[in-house]
């Protein structure tokens, strides 16, 4: 008989409020101005999440080139968008409704603020990650300059540098990595200004910790997510980190390595912001159809944060 499976679940884990809002946006948008309403890009990164609202009545669309009906609204992901896009939907005539998480916008805001304010503004970032495209396009080309490593740091030229600097974050990156670099950047550039709060939120951290707490104690460690969920690619690299070198991304194509969980005395369990919790419950059950199991539910924090609607649904 085989020894009992422990399973560390990991909270808080799953949905954060910002991508619970932006699911409600489409929803609810569908409710008041009826089917079809256009999506720009992904609204959150999660595969069964935009196919869950494409049966419901939402087109994806790359860009708004891409709109074949100009009378129907047009909602703008999560993860921001540059300034470009509601001016071009404008030129269109187009309604749009934009979704960008409230903890986005802060740092949309942060950079107008440090350019006016005459800063040259660093970004620690992802290249090419939505969130980051979206607020680099907040201010004219070359206002912002995107680190996205320590090497990076360290290829700076101080005498580059004619205007006071200043540095922001992307919301979903390693607490971790992310000290790293800002260490480097106040060691290279002492004077260096900050945001007031720091711009990786709440529910990155809360997530990082709580993978953190169980990590060391795994045979296995799954987070649950989509391969483009920047989030979710993170919690992988802390369980890493943290100890437990078999960390996997179970994503909507991957197949449970049930030989390596029947190898495996302790697995821990997580989900990335965008992941809805039943994708987790269908993991579990799959689990226990195979092995005895007892769960443990490890809680870092409580979260209780709920971001408003737009006042174009109230």
């Amino acid at each position: 008989m085989k020894k009992e499976l422990k399973i560390y679940l990991a909270s808080p884990r799953g949905f954060c409020a910002g991508v619970k809002r932006a699911i409600e946006i489409v929803e609810n948008s569908i409710n008041k101005f009826g089917a079809p309403v256009y999506v720009r890009h992904e609204i959150v990164h999660n595969k069964q999440v935009v196919e869950e609202l494409k049966e419901k009545g939402a087109i994806f669309i790359d860009e708004l080139s891409d709109v074949k009906d100009v009378s129907r609204p047009v909602i703008f992901s999560a993860h921001g968008v540059p300034k470009s896009v509601p001016q071009e939907a404008k030129s269109k005539n187009l309604s749009f409704v934009d979704a960008t998480c409230p903890l986005v916008s802060k740092v949309h805001r942060e950079s107008e603020q440090l350019n006016k304010n005459g800063y040259k503004i660093l970004l620690i970032g992802h290249k090419n990650h939505p969130e980051v495209i979206g607020t680099m396009g907040q201010l004219p080309k070359g206002s912002i300059k995107l680190i996205e490593t320590k090497e990076d740091v360290k290829n700076l030229k101080i005498d580059d540098f004619k205007k006071p600097l200043a540095y922001i974050t992307q919301t979903t990156l390693s607490v971790d990595d992310t000290a790293e670099i800002i260490k480097e950047l106040k060691n290279k550039f002492p004077k260096i200004k900050g945001p007031i709060k720091e711009d990786i939120c709440y529910a990155t951290t809360n997530r990082q910790s709580a993978v953190k707490k169980i990590a060391s104690k795994c045979d296995i460690f799954f987070v649950v997510g989509s391969r483009n969920s920047s989030n979710s690619v993170r919690l992988v690299e802390v369980a890493k980190k943290a100890g437990c070198n078999n960390s996997q991304l179970m994503h909507s194509e991957k197949e449970i390595p049930y030989n390596e969980i029947n190898s495996s005395e302790t697995i821990g369990i997580s989900s990335g912001a965008s992941a809805p919790e039943k994708l987790v419950k269908t993991l579990l059950d799959n689990i226990k159809k195979n092995r005895k199991v007892s769960v443990e539910e490890v809680v870092v924090a409580e979260e209780k944060v709920v971001f408003k609607l737009p006042k174009e649904l109230n």
